[in-house]
């Protein structure tokens, strides 16, 4: 089971990279990344309604109270990171882009998997685990700052 989440993280990570890069050169083409950006999260937002919809739970509604206020806060930063995404990635490179997420979501990971944030399974963090990201953000700067 383990394998099989681990290649479908794989082939989303990869699909990540295709939307976003995607995106990016809507941005780029049409002059404007903002309206290419919500143009994304338009369509973007009928397909989630139409998987919504495609395993409908009656008690879904009544069930929102009980979800904390704050947490409907990740659809704002979800459409602000991948504005943010499509207007830098022109700029930096994709890989430059990709290779700083990457750094960033292993090392908020870890800290997440660490404390047990959000039904995360604990997982300590250990020496090997810091040399791991220490080694992660070196290959970072080397990919970020080579020419």
């Amino acid at each position: 089971m383990k394998i099989s989440l681990s290649a479908l993280m794989l082939l989303i990570g990869f699909v990540l990279t295709l939307h976003l890069a995607m995106n990016a050169q809507v941005g780029a083409i049409v002059k404007n990344p903002r309206m290419g950006n919500a143009l994304f999260w338009i369509i973007g937002a009928i397909t989630a309604t139409v998987i919504g919809f495609s395993g409908w739970d009656a008690g879904f509604f009544s069930r929102l109270k009980e979800v904390p206020a704050w947490l409907f806060t990740a659809g704002i930063m979800g459409g602000a990171l991948v504005f943010g995404i499509a207007w830098a990635m022109p700029k930096l490179g994709a890989g430059t882009a990709f290779v700083l997420m990457i750094a960033g979501q292993v090392i908020s990971g870890m800290i997440f998997s660490h404390f047990g944030l959000f039904g995360s399974p604990v997982e300590p963090v250990s020496f090997i685990k810091i040399v791991g990201v220490l080694l992660l953000i070196a290959g970072a700067a080397i990919v970020t700052l080579a020419k």
